[in-house]
């Protein structure tokens, strides 16, 4: 009888060092979205999205959902472009949201290689959002290299749009390549754990889910806050 205690008691406890270290990969990786409950006291949402969404039906994502602005990726490197990015650019207008457009950085070609790229791709259009430069690049590039084609990208958007650009990052790449320079940039931070936590220094927007499920798109989608609220959006955007 003790016997058959004992082992039930190592059952239990097995059982639930299994169920904090499913919880602890679930939560590590997003797939839990407590985080959904910190982004619920920010009231300005949107998504960003790209030919990994298929198909969009932007009419349903505006009747069934909240959200109020969208970016698309439109290039990447010197001469990729996203096969659907002209498709989500007017139909995401059409349907009544703020669209901005986002550069996937490379550094397989230089700062003026890709500005050329996307320039010649998105509209200039005066009520789009600011054009972000996504930086996901490896951590073992040379820093000094990699900032100077950021710059360069980032200088020659600003001259064609008239909008500085907003860098997109996640907390490793900031560390590496963004952080004590940049200065005057606005950040757009990835953080689908919890809220951020940057240096002194204050972001822009909040990618808080990487998975999230919504009418109109048959995909996992990534969803992000603004730092603000509506006013504040209205107020920044129409700069």
């Amino acid at each position: 009888m003790q016997e058959m205690i004992c082992i039930k008691k190592l059952i239990w406890v097995l059982s639930a060092i299994l169920i904090i270290i499913l919880l602890g990969v679930l939560d590590y990786f997003g797939i839990i979205w407590h985080n959904d409950l910190f982004a619920m006291s920010y009231g300005v949402k949107g998504l960003d999205v790209s030919h990994h969404q298929n198909k969009i039906n932007w009419k349903v994502v505006q009747e069934e959902n909240d959200f109020k602005f969208v970016y698309m990726k439109a290039t990447e490197g010197k001469d990729f472009v996203d096969h659907r990015f002209a498709e989500n650019w007017k139909e995401a207008q059409e349907n009544g949201f703020l669209i901005g457009a986002y550069h996937f950085f490379s550094m397989q070609s230089t700062g003026e290689e890709q500005a050329a790229n996307f320039t010649k791709i998105v509209p200039k259009q005066a009520n789009s959002l600011p054009p972000v430069i996504d930086i996901e690049i490896a951590l073992y590039h040379d820093q000094e290299k990699a900032r100077k084609g950021i710059q360069v990208l980032a200088d020659r958007m600003e001259q064609h749009y008239g909008k500085k650009p907003i860098l997109y990052v996640t907390y490793d790449r900031y560390d590496r390549y963004v952080k004590g320079h940049f200065e005057g940039y606005e950040i757009w931070i990835r953080d689908i754990v919890k809220p951020p936590t940057l240096d002194e220094r204050k972001w822009l927007i909040w990618q808080y889910s990487n998975r999230g499920r919504i009418d109109g798109i048959d995909t996992y989608v990534d969803i992000n806050v603004f730092n603000g609220d509506l006013e504040q959006f209205n107020r920044t955007f129409s700069q």
